[in-house]
């Protein structure tokens, strides 16, 4: 149960006087639902206005705060027309402009014969002073409500500034006194002042250097978030610690078998990775591993080793993967290597429908089906295992941490082995998976040449046709990726059909095109199509972006990859060098790009190191993309940036490992205050579980 004294801060916006469904669903929009919402919707910019007695003392284009009498009201005739109110400042005409003006308001605010303050930017149009739209107009009494520092709120279509400072400062108004949860060392450390005065102060800057990334009083927010989101994760790794999860069989004789069986060697790499998991799975505790490895570096054949074991121990298990196309790559792939240990293997997506979905979900349930492949398919509340031991999450950025968690509440306890295709920086991996243990594969499969890579000008695009003819007389396959474009799926699907139709002019019958909007079925048959018929190139937007693996596909060309991240590149880049044959990645640029971009293709040109570019990339960027678009699987930290706050991030580990050392369940004064933070960052799931015990 919520502490009274911070209840009133999580009530619905809509109880807020003035806020009805249209204001409360433009709030919603900004992830704004409840009071406290407001508090972490910082600013990024502030404006200050002058007052002037004189409109000469002031300059155009400025902000200005003007006294001026009412003279005359002109409406608007018709629709486009402005409504301008004649007003003198002093001595000097000034007019008031509106476009689709209410008349009645505009004369009711702007009553002829009066004075008010009007606040604005002053503009000089046709010889003649005007203030268009002002963002104040006030009675002299009420002059104070008007700041002469005001800060600006991101916004959303349909919102203005002044509506979200008139609620902003509602809410800050009742904001309610709390007890210090940060230890005295740290807040030292870093001088940090109370949570209430940074929230207040930040909302209220005076000059701008209130707001930059490294100013005291964000810091002093970006600390609580991350001590909130750190303990959550520490507390229920300490709940599922202290509950048996499965131990299998230690006895690896199938699994060492299955190793020796396999037409490759594996690498010492993935020898490794697989002894860390093992002990794991052999232990009386739950596994949750986090299995990072380049993209192309065998995580599959690790995990499958940690599905034998499962099943040599009497267990199933699962894989759960973000699309149908990957899901069935997965189940040829490891239908045909287990193959001789006669596993059965069954795929389960959202397309399994009526007669077929009930015989799949019964032989689930029956334990007929030992490895299961699926979508998220796999945690609907329909599917039941029978004995589930070992879950795998492929993948995994594309997943929260509530979708992990399903698995644990299927009846038994099952290890949940991770696998991450995009290195993540330690700092991330800190934040996003504090509750993993963590396994890396740093090798390439043995034969795997690198892939070369390389930068041309769009400008040049017709060389790089006359090379494709050459490359494609030897029947190579290629990706062809479009732009992505400011995350706008419709104009990425616009540029790939463009790019289609042109290689179709060219490459006649040869060509395919898949995007993110066709159908599952239509695109596993695009894929098919392209793996195993006489077609040489797909024009694709990112779809293609994750876990395709079709080994005839030696080149991959990025149209206009300065638009894209370094981790995307690298990405994208590791859908080819699936053989042993030398794989190409030509990045296709414009000539004036910024600088950040042109750092991106030298370091894609320089290195095929994942974590290298993953670390390059958090440099670049910051971390709220660095997995290419935002994926779910990363903390959404609203204050904290782990660019600026990675020193902080080290701290708070600290002292969360104090505090659950100390007091586990946060039963004294200083535990009860922390239970505060939790509940203030909405990470009640932590207090749950302590109350569970």
């Amino acid at each position: 149960m919520r502490p009274q004294k911070i209840n009133s801060i999580f009530s619905p916006i809509s109880q807020l006087p003035g806020v009805g469904p249209k204001i409360e669903g433009l709030f919603n929009r900004m992830g704004i639902y409840r009071y406290i919402h407001f508090l972490w919707h910082i600013p990024y910019n502030l404006i200050k206005r002058e007052k002037h007695r004189n409109i000469h003392e002031a300059k155009i284009n400025s902000l200005v705060t003007l006294k001026l009498k009412i003279l005359e009201h002109k409406p608007s005739r018709f629709k486009r027309q402005p409504y301008r109110i004649h007003c003198l400042c002093e001595d000097t005409p000034i007019d008031i402009v509106y476009f689709y003006a209410r008349h009645p308001v505009i004369r009711s605010t702007l009553p002829i014969g009066k004075e008010r303050y009007v606040s604005g930017k002053l503009e000089f149009f046709r010889n003649n002073f005007q203030i268009t739209h002002p963002s104040y107009v006030i009675k002299a009494e009420h002059l104070n409500e008007m700041k002469d520092v005001e800060p600006i709120y991101g916004l959303t279509a349909g919102l203005s500034q002044r509506i979200v400072l008139k609620y902003m400062q509602k809410i800050l108004t009742s904001l309610p006194e709390l007890e210090e949860w940060i230890e005295e060392k740290y807040t030292n450390k870093y001088s940090f002042h109370s949570w209430k005065e940074s929230l207040l102060t930040i909302h209220n800057p005076e000059k701008i250097e209130d707001l930059i990334n490294n100013n005291i009083f964000r810091r002093r927010l970006a600390f609580d978030e991350l001590l909130a989101h750190q303990l959550a994760i520490a507390i229920i790794r300490n709940s599922n610690q202290k509950k048996r999860g499965i131990s299998f069989d230690s006895n690896q004789k199938i699994v060492q078998e299955f190793i020796k069986s396999l037409p490759f060697q594996l690498t010492k790499s993935q020898l490794d990775a697989w002894s860390e998991i093992n002990n794991d799975l052999s232990s009386d505790n739950q596994m949750v591993r986090l299995l990072q490895g380049d993209v192309g570096s065998g995580k599959t054949i690790v995990a499958l080793l940690g599905m034998i074991q499962s099943i040599s121990s009497g267990y199933q298990a699962a894989m759960m993967v973000p699309t149908s196309i990957l899901a069935n790559q997965h189940f040829k792939n490891i239908s045909k290597l287990v193959s001789s240990l006669s596993i059965k293997v069954l795929i389960l997506t959202g397309k399994d429908k009526g007669r077929s979905r009930i015989e799949k979900i019964e032989k689930i349930k029956n334990g007929s089906a030992q490895i299961i492949i699926g979508t998220h398919a796999l945690i609907q509340d329909d599917v039941s295992f029978k004995s589930i031991g070992l879950v795998v999450i492929d993948e995994q950025h594309r997943f929260g941490v509530f979708q992990r968690m399903a698995f644990t509440y299927k009846g038994l306890k099952p290890s949940i082995l991770v696998m991450s295709a995009t290195p993540i920086p330690r700092t991330l991996s800190l934040a996003a998976y504090g509750d993993m243990d963590e396994s890396r594969i740093t090798e390439k499969p043995i034969g795997r040449l690198p892939i070369i890579t390389t930068s041309l000008s769009i400008y040049k695009e017709k060389n790089l046709i006359e090379r494709l003819k050459e490359k494609l007389k030897t029947n190579n396959k290629v990706y062809w990726i479009c732009p992505l474009v400011e995350e706008s799926e419709e104009i990425d699907l616009k540029a790939a059909t463009i790019r289609f139709e042109n290689l179709k002019n060219i490459f006649k019958n040869k060509v395919l095109l898949i995007h993110g909007r066709l159908p599952e079925k239509e695109k596993e048959e695009i894929m098919e199509k392209f793996q195993n018929q006489d077609f040489n190139i797909l024009v694709s937007t990112t779809v293609i972006e994750v876990g395709i693996d079709i080994k005839e596909a030696t080149t991959i060309i990025i149209e206009h990859s300065e638009r894209f991240g370094l981790a995307q590149l690298h990405q994208l880049r590791g859908r080819v060098g699936r053989n042993d044959i030398q794989s190409n990645c030509i990045l296709l640029h414009k000539d004036n790009m910024g600088e950040n971009a042109k750092k991106r293709i030298k370091k894609m040109k320089e290195t095929t190191d994942g974590f290298e570019i993953a670390e390059e990339d958090l440099k670049i960027r910051g971390p709220g993309e660095v997995l290419g678009r935002k994926q779910s699987g990363l903390p959404s930290f609203k204050l904290a940036d782990l660019s600026f706050d990675s020193d902080l991030l080290e701290d708070v580990r600290e002292s969360v490992l104090n505090t659950i050392s100390l007091d586990p369940k946060l039963i004294s004064k200083k535990g009860e205050n922390l239970r505060h933070l939790l509940y203030l960052f909405e990470r009640d799931v932590a207090i749950k579980t302590l109350m569970a015990g």
